[in-house]
């Protein structure tokens, strides 16, 4: 058996051409292109990568963005005091500030200086806080673990009734993808560093999504066969025959893995578009919004 690979540069293609629709169609009504500002604090290489992808989709889909780069020794009070401006300011519809920030910052102090109807990463404690609720909705959600329930659901996994298995517990993915995954009435264990005999818990997923950070963790043999697998992680692994020196694998085994599974997604070009696809997504509703 040899998996469907999921063509996550595709489907977040999708997702981009029909943002790129919307905005033009709220632009034609004659209100302002929606905004994102990105915060950037010191010069991790990663981080500035990210933000240069961001700004640059943003500009293909007809949306502005704001860049914002300030000195790793930017005070607590001088971060917070930028969003604020950003909260007041009309052309800005969504608020992005780049984790991690440089040690000794309050992380989540800025995520909740951010007006919730600007967080379009889903991270304020407002927005996890209606996602783990029934009967409540976020007016944003997390990107990554969004996408990966679109990758799923483009992909045939019927999430109804399943049994999910989310390696990895962070604020971030791990924790959102579980609760997307009880909003889409499957029957969800989460596990982590001192879960007993994750092999076997691996093996009873219909679904498994592996956001654990840990390069190839996840065997080919601790998968259900036919299962449905998302891997988040994006993690380099020094290979002297590759010009960079190095190789981005998952944290899933692939090459097992895909021998088993019914559908996985790859690393890289799997999960990581779709972030991205996300962000623009909830920017422009975030715009639709203001003049809903």
């Amino acid at each position: 058996m040899t998996a469907m690979v999921i063509d996550g540069k595709a489907i977040a293609a999708e997702l981009r051409k029909e943002v790129a629709k919307g905005v033009e169609q709220l632009v034609a009504t004659g209100t302002i292109p929606p905004g994102l500002a990105t915060v950037l604090v010191g010069v991790n290489p990663a981080s500035q990568t990210y933000v240069r992808m961001k700004r640059k989709a943003c500009a293909e889909v007809g949306i502005e963005s704001f860049g914002y780069e300030l000195p790793v020794d930017t005070s607590q009070e001088d971060i917070e005091k930028v969003v604020k401006e950003l909260n007041a300011d009309p052309k800005v519809h969504g608020i992005l500030v780049q984790l991690p920030l440089p040690a000794g910052l309050d992380e989540e102090a800025v995520l909740k200086a951010i007006s919730i109807e600007k967080d379009v990463d889903g991270f304020h404690p407002l927005n996890i806080g209606r996602l783990a609720q029934k009967g409540r909705e976020p007016l944003f959600v997390p990107c990554t673990p969004a996408g990966c329930i679109v990758l799923l659901k483009k992909a045939g996994a019927q999430l109804e009734g399943a049994r999910a298995v989310v390696v990895g517990r962070s604020n971030i993915v791990g924790m959102p993808a579980a609760l997307l995954l009880v909003k889409e009435n499957a029957t969800v264990t989460i596990c982590h560093s001192r879960t007993r005999d994750l092999p076997s818990v691996c093996r009873e997923a219909d679904v498994l999504i592996a956001a654990i950070g840990r390069p190839e963790m996840i065997r080919g043999d601790w998968i259900k066969p036919g299962a449905y697998v998302i891997d988040v992680g994006v993690n380099r692994v020094d290979d002297p025959s590759r010009k960079r020196g190095y190789r981005l694998v998952g944290d899933v085994a692939f090459e097992e893995a895909v021998e088993v599974a019914g559908a996985i997604t790859p690393v890289p070009g799997g999960v990581g578009p779709m972030t991205i696809a996300g962000l623009l997504r909830n920017t422009l509703h975030s715009a639709q919004r203001t003049v809903a």
